[in-house]
């Protein structure tokens, strides 16, 4: 187990990009509430970054910290910007890209909701003259100019890992596992499955493991992952294990097995390290987590998109190849970690969760017993 908190090779690397100074000593300022306010009207500024957040549904990542992290970068470099989130509306999706680049963005962050609907919005930004980047998520025929995300695969195999390690303990033999993926229409997802597949199927082959129901989840749907994991412990109620694409998904299972008195008895994935997530965990409802430094992706991101509002062209630090367009696509791709009971603590020492919001009421007991100063 890693004790230290994300070695980030990638992000330390990040600070290579040697970007020029642009003296902008009149480069406009976002008010409070993230609208632009004029600096000094006669000088040049920065351009406007504007971010597409996806939803505030799948997980509460987009609001409580990446919007958060975003407008503290861009606030510290004086440039303006304007952070929407689109609630997982494809077509507000689209209308909130119109208005941003109609209000003069001249660089565009997006979530997408899907590659279809992101491409869509990545054409129109790129035609109009507008920098664009990719966060969290890699728009496939996208062509953004830069993403920024964590090692996605490398966040699947973890929760592969992280399943076995917990299996074990239990000593549970021939395990049926079920498997709750995301949305089926992010890409992320998709690199999720190819790593925690990845560990998992020399399981099933060998015939160490059985496996057992494998559903993805529409649009990260919480309320529909509870309905779709009910179906599945229904259809084969000796599930021993769910591999759980987040922390929402897991939840949603943890709901159901809850119901059916078997919470702590099979164990539970997840990914983001929310609040929830990590409660489940230290009631030992669930079995791990995996946690990824927001703060440093959305770090890395503003980076760039500062740069190009001050019309740098700064350099990524690797690249990802699009498996739609066959494209390298210029990254920045951090280090995840797994998140069990003895290294809670890492991620509040990391300051991404506070003690007071996570060690409350009967938690407080579990919060010292896992070390959680």
């Amino acid at each position: 187990m890693r004790k230290g908190i994300l070695s980030l090779t990638a992000a330390a690397a990040l600070l290579t990009f040697g970007l020029a100074a642009c003296g902008d000593d009149g480069a406009t300022t976002a008010a409070p509430d993230g609208a632009a306010s004029s600096a000094d009207a006669g000088a040049k500024t920065a351009g406007k970054v504007g971010v597409i957040l996806p939803d505030s549904k799948s997980s509460a990542r987009w609001e409580t910290a990446d919007r958060k992290y975003l407008e503290e970068a861009f606030k510290a470099a004086g440039v303006a910007y304007d952070i929407q989130n689109a609630q997982g509306d494809k077509t507000q999706f689209q209308t909130i890209a119109d208005q941003m680049i109609t209000n003069g963005a001249t660089v565009l962050m997006i979530v997408n909701l899907d590659s279809g609907t992101g491409k869509a919005v990545l054409d129109k930004a790129k035609s109009q003259g507008v920098a664009t980047i990719d966060y969290d998520r890699l728009t496939l025929g996208g062509g953004a100019a830069y993403y920024v995300s964590f090692d996605n695969t490398k966040v699947g195999t973890l929760q592969g890992e992280g399943l076995v390690k917990c299996l074990t303990e239990k000593k549970a033999d021939k395990p049926i596992v079920a498997e709750l993926n995301g949305s089926p229409t992010d890409n992320n997802a998709t690199l999720f499955k190819n790593g925690y597949d990845g560990v998992l199927k020399p399981k099933y082959d060998s015939g160490d493991y059985k496996k057992g129901p494998d559903q993805s989840v529409p649009d990260w749907d919480n309320t529909q992952a509870g309905t779709i994991f009910e179906q599945m412990l229904t259809e084969q109620p000796k599930i021993a294990g769910v591999l759980a694409a987040n922390d929402g998904l897991g939840n949603a299972a943890i709901t159901v097995l809850k119901k059916n008195n078997l919470n702590g008895k099979v164990p539970v994935t997840g990914q983001d390290a929310t609040v929830q997530g990590l409660q489940n965990i230290l009631a030992g409802d669930q079995c791990m987590t995996v946690y990824k430094a927001i703060k440093k992706e959305a770090d890395a991101a503003s980076q760039l998109a500062i740069a190009l509002a001050k019309g740098e062209k700064p350099a990524a630090t690797g690249s990802v190849k699009d498996t739609e367009s066959g494209a390298d696509v210029p990254a920045v791709l951090l280090d995840p970690q797994a998140i069990y009971f003895d290294n809670v603590k890492d991620v509040v020492a990391d300051g991404y969760v506070t003690k007071d919001e996570l060690c409350t009421g009967d938690f407080a007991d579990k919060c010292t017993e896992a070390g959680i100063q």
